[in-house]
């Protein structure tokens, strides 16, 4: 039986930080790409070395990694896009796609930008670190299936991705991009809570880890609503219902509801 060679092509990362690793990590680790199809550029010794310990390829400048690459991923802060694109401009031909992860940057922007056309934007978050992310990508109007296809691969090696038009981005980023840090205070609150119910720190937080963990798979596992699982564990006149009468009291999902809104806000705000 013939074996069909796996899809090898050049993955290039413009800018060099965690979210870049946490990509080059996972597809490096689950197969996607070899590690010597993937190039970042000379930056710092220290960034430098992280990517070279894993078979990253170090070229000397942004402008090589573009010509030297078919899939180019722009991962350099939103502040200093618009600067990197124009100077990429010459490098960037036809056969060459250009997937931004850089947050709030519309896919207008980047065309304008690079004088390119084929382009996806994605916007992952920082649970990628640990292959847990939640990404959502759009299509420009020049990309491809294919194009679309190798991208997906490539963030499926560091967790989930969806796709949704660009007007949903400022929503997602409200979500998924900033909800880990929603989720993070609600980890550490109800450690509080264990200590103040007479647990030692490091179960209380272990515990309290665990349980968000759990409940997440069990959403995801499921295929249950939330709600009914939430009326699964709560029993007549028993503990849970005490204590979810308490964050009705506080406003927890008010609370939550606001927090989403006012980041997608302020997401629009800065783009």
């Amino acid at each position: 039986m013939a074996m069909t060679s796996p899809d090898v092509y050049k993955l290039g990362f413009v800018g060099a930080g965690n979210m870049a690793e946490s990509i080059a990590r996972g597809v490096a680790k689950s197969g996607v790409l070899p590690p010597a199809a993937i190039r970042t550029s000379h930056h710092r010794a220290d960034r430098q070395s992280v990517f070279q310990s894993f078979g990253v390829v170090i070229l000397e400048s942004s402008g090589q990694v573009v010509a030297d690459s078919d899939i180019v991923i722009l991962s350099v802060k939103p502040q200093v896009a618009k600067k990197v694109l124009l100077e990429m401009k010459p490098f960037f031909t036809d056969h060459k796609l250009l997937v931004s992860i850089a947050a709030g940057i519309k896919m207008k922007d980047l065309q304008e930008w690079s004088g390119h056309g084929r382009i996806i934007r994605v916007m992952p978050n920082t649970p990628s670190a640990v292959g847990e992310a939640a990404s959502v990508m759009c299509m420009g109007d020049m990309a491809t299936k294919k194009d679309e296809e190798r991208v997906a691969s490539l963030f499926k090696a560091i967790g989930k991705i969806w796709m949704a038009d660009e007007k949903y981005f400022d929503a997602v980023t409200g979500l998924s991009g900033s909800g880990p840090a929603y989720v993070y205070i609600a980890i550490e609150a109800l450690a509080d809570g264990g200590v103040a119910a007479g647990l030692p720190r490091d179960l209380a937080l272990a515990l309290a880890t665990q349980t968000v963990l759990g409940a997440a798979a069990m959403v995801n596992k499921s295929g249950k609503h939330p709600g009914e699982l939430k009326d699964a564990v709560t029993s007549p006149a028993g503990t849970t219902i005490a204590g979810i009468h308490e964050l009705e009291k506080g406003g927890l999902r008010g609370s939550l509801m606001s927090a989403v809104i006012a980041a997608a806000k302020r997401c629009r705000e800065l783009s």
